[in-house]
């Protein structure tokens, strides 16, 4: 099916930071498959995981355990938890009867996974409004009605996927249009402005999703004062704080999740996660919450492939290397550098023809004053590949194993595309 506008470049395969056409061109890769690639393309330990367990076993079913869904979920926990030990918010809360303080569901998307968050939401507010559990602010017309605790709120410019649960909650009209009319209950507010939380998010409100960085949307990180009072406002209506970290979570933001970033007290209940878990290898995941947890019931949610022994094995692989303190530096050392070399290089064209520069770690954006497309098409003949963003932004995401020595070549390129367009006289 035509669903993609792509080049007419084939890709036949791609070593570390390059990607290398059927002609045999090379490309530094500023993509990694969207945010995939966190240890580059043609990794051999990853090859031979996949190679060892594939001779062994590559799918059961959840029929039955297999060993390394269980040892991925406890990895995600431990690495995890570890951030805040005496957490007490969210999914670092720590439940009484002394158990793990939050449990992890596999998908096999990050799409996928925002779904089941969502549909978990809705289970808890079903609860909260049979139960009487609720938030401080919740008037007596709820109790007892299941029904009247159902409504989600997400955020302009957030994207959440395409499947009709997760579009629902992507406020694009350029997605949401052709596919109208989207699941009831959700509401769209203005992303960073704090202001407008208490009217949106109210005692009918089961959720709240939101990207700590926006990826999709043009690179855009929430402020700290907006994420602790979504946290807040969360917490007084009995509403859950989904964080979809699909793209800018494992790594990306120079911590292993980029809600690490910000105080204890903006924790979510539910994280979603999926694109460079497992380098590749289709999977998602859900870490929920044990408040949340204990409330799904055999039955309610499963998947076919999701939490397979290929994609937990090699998922266990990469989280070995992502969770390292040394490689998280090297993603902070590598965005310093990629800044500083595009403020340089870009000097000239800040304030006109490139309006920002922003986003952390290896999570980066160029905003420029009108469609970037040419550029992206000029970079792509001199051999780097980049992709675009919301909000004339081109978005930069090489693998997070990057050299350096590439971070430069990269930026070089980028800069001699940004004079070689402008100059034509194109643009003002």
């Amino acid at each position: 099916m035509n669903t993609y506008a792509r080049p007419s470049l084939v890709l036949s395969h791609g070593k570390g930071s390059y990607l290398y056409d059927t002609d045999g061109k090379e490309y530094l890769d500023f993509t990694a498959g969207i945010s995939v690639m966190a240890l580059g393309h043609g990794n051999s330990e990853i090859a031979a995981v996949i190679s060892d367990q594939a001779s062994k076993l590559v799918h059961c079913s959840n029929l039955y355990h297999n060993i390394w869904a269980p040892q991925l979920a406890s990895d995600i926990v431990e690495a995890t938890m570890a951030a805040y030990p005496h957490g007490t918010q969210g999914i670092y809360a720590k439940p009484a009867s002394g158990k793990s303080p939050a449990q992890v569901f596999f998908s096999n998307s990050g799409t996928e996974a925002n779904e089941g968050a969502l549909k978990f939401a809705r289970k808890y507010g079903k609860h909260v409004a049979e139960s009487g559990v609720l938030g401080r602010g919740t008037s007596e017309a709820l109790r007892g009605d299941p029904n009247l605790k159902c409504n989600i709120v997400s955020f302009t410019n957030g994207f959440h996927g395409r499947t009709m649960g997760a579009l629902s909650v992507t406020a694009n009209p350029k997605y949401q249009k052709p596919f109208t009319p989207l699941i009831p209950g959700v509401q769209t507010a203005k992303f960073n402005a704090s202001s407008q939380i208490g009217a949106f998010v109210d005692e009918r409100t089961c959720a709240v999703i939101v990207e700590p960085i926006q990826g999709e949307g043009g690179i855009h990180a929430a402020q700290i004062d907006f994420l602790r009072a979504l946290r807040h406002r969360c917490d007084q209506v009995g509403a859950l704080l989904i964080y979809d970290e699909i793209q800018c979570g494992l790594g990306r933001s120079g911590k292993l999740w980029a809600h690490q970033l910000y105080p204890e007290d903006c924790s979510p209940d539910m994280l979603t996660m999926a694109k460079p878990l497992a380098n590749g290898i289709p999977i998602g995941a859900i870490l929920v919450s044990d408040k949340v947890a204990g409330l799904i019931k055999v039955g309610e949610h499963g998947t076919t492939f999701g939490g397979n022994p290929l994609a937990c094995r090699v998922g266990c692989t990469v989280l070995s290397h992502i969770t390292k303190p040394e490689f998280l530096k090297h993603v902070q050392d590598a965005g310093l550098l990629l800044e500083q070399e595009l403020q340089q290089a870009l000097a000239p064209f800040v304030g006109k023809q490139v309006v920002e520069l922003r986003g952390g770690g290896l999570l980066r954006g160029i905003q420029f004053s009108s469609d970037p497309t040419p550029i992206i098409d000029l970079a792509r003949d001199r051999g780097l590949l980049l992709v675009g963003a919301g909000g004339n932004t081109v978005r930069l995401v090489p693998p997070l194993n990057i050299s350096f020595a590439d971070i430069k070549r990269g930026a070089s390129i980028i800069a001699d595309c940004v004079n070689c367009h402008f100059s034509r006289g194109q643009h003002p």
